[in-house]
C-alpha cells in the first residue's frame, strides 16, 4: 500500500506516474525533421501564408511575431512585426524568445535565415507547391502546436473544397492559359508552381508549364505563338502599396490572340492565389469560374 512506503519512495512513484512532456515532430517542405520537446507556445511566422495556416490550424494565439502583409485573419494585424521577406529584425526575433520559427523556404532571405538557424531556434520550412501540400502543412503545424484536432478539421475542409472543384471542372474541355506574373519584364509560372496546379484543377493548361525556371521570363512573341484562350493575372492584394498591378493593356493590340479577341482577360485577387494558405481554395474556385466563362465564349459549332 502507498501509505506504508517511505515518503521518498512514494514521491518517486507519483512522479513516475505523471505523463512526461511528449516531444512532437514533423517533416517540413525542405525534407528536414523538426522536433520540439513539447508543443510550441511562442511561434514566429515569416510569411503571410504561414500566418493564415497557423490560425486555421488553431494556433493563432501562439504567434508572437510575424511579417508585413500578414493581415488575415483580421486578428493577425495586431501581432508584432519583425520585418518582411527582404529584411528581418533578428534582434527583435531573438527578444521574443520563440520556440519555433516557420519560414517561407524561397521567400525569406537565405542569409538571414541562416543567421536565424545559428540562434539555435527550430525552423520549419513551408512552401507548398501543390494543392495537396496545403492541408498537409496545416496538419504538420497542428502537430507542432499541439492543436491536431483543429488542424485536421481545417485540412479536411480544404480537401473537400478542392475535391468538389475537381469533380465539377477537371474533366471539362481544356483551356490553354497564359498566367502573367509581371509585365516588364514579361514573366509567368512553370508547371511546378502552385498556380499551375490550380489551373489543372479547373481544366486549364499552363502555356509555359514545360519551362525550367519556376518563374520564367518569356517573350511577347512566344505568348502570341502559343495563342492562349485565356489570360490570368493576380490583382492587388495586400501588396498593393508597393506593387503596381500587371495589367493586360499591352495585349489588346494583338487581336489574333484568342484570349484577346474574346476578352478572356481575367484578374484574380492576389491574396487568394499568391499565398499558399487555406484561402487558395477560394482562389481556385474563381479561376475555375473564369475558365468556364472562357468556354462559354467559344463560338457555336
Amino acid at each position: 500500500m502507498l501509505n506504508r512506503l517511505t515518503p521518498v519512495i512514494a514521491s518517486t512513484l507519483l512522479l513516475a506516474a505523471l505523463p512526461a512532456a511528449a516531444t512532437v515532430s514533423a517533416v517540413d517542405d525542405a525534407g528536414q525533421t523538426v522536433t520540439l520537446p513539447q508543443p510550441a507556445r511562442r511561434v514566429i511566422s515569416l510569411a503571410p501564408h504561414v500566418t493564415e495556416m497557423i490560425f486555421a490550424a488553431g494556433g493563432g494565439d501562439r504567434i508572437v511575431g510575424t511579417v508585413s502583409y500578414s493581415d488575415y485573419p483580421p486578428q493577425a494585424r495586431e501581432i508584432a512585426r519583425v520585418g518582411d521577406n527582404k529584411a528581418l529584425d533578428l534582434e527583435r526575433i531573438a527578444a521574443l524568445k520563440p520556440d519555433l520559427i516557420v519560414v517561407w523556404r524561397h521567400g525569406n532571405a537565405q542569409r538571414q535565415t541562416d543567421r536565424l538557424r545559428a540562434l539555435g531556434i527550430p525552423l520549419f520550412y513551408s512552401e507548398p507547391r501543390r494543392l495537396a501540400a496545403i492541408p498537409e502543412n496545416m496538419e504538420k503545424l497542428g502537430t507542432l502546436l499541439g492543436t491536431e484536432a483543429t488542424a485536421r478539421r481545417a485540412a479536411d475542409g480544404f480537401r473537400q473544397q478542392v475535391e468538389t472543384l475537381r469533380k465539377t471542372y477537371a474533366a471539362r474541355p481544356p483551356v490553354t492559359v497564359f498566367y502573367q506574373v509581371w509585365q516588364q519584364p514579361l514573366m509567368t509560372l512553370n508547371g511546378q508552381h502552385l498556380v499551375s496546379d490550380m489551373l489543372a484543377l479547373c481544366g486549364g493548361r499552363n502555356l509555359f508549364a514545360a519551362e525550367t525556371p519556376l518563374v520564367p521570363t518569356v517573350s511577347v512573341e512566344a505568348v502570341i505563338a502559343g495563342n492562349p484562350e485565356a489570360m490570368l493575372t493576380a490583382g492587388m492584394g495586400a501588396t498593393r502599396s508597393d506593387q503596381p498591378l500587371p495589367d493586360f493593356e499591352m495585349w489588346r493590340r494583338w487581336k489574333q490572340v484568342t484570349a484577346v479577341a474574346r476578352n478572356n482577360l481575367f484578374v484574380i485577387d492576389g491574396d487568394l492565389v499568391n499565398r499558399a494558405g487555406p484561402r487558395v481554395a477560394q482562389g481556385a474556385e474563381l479561376i475555375c469560374k473564369d475558365l468556364e466563362t472562357a468556354r462559354k465564349r467559344r463560338p457555336a459549332r
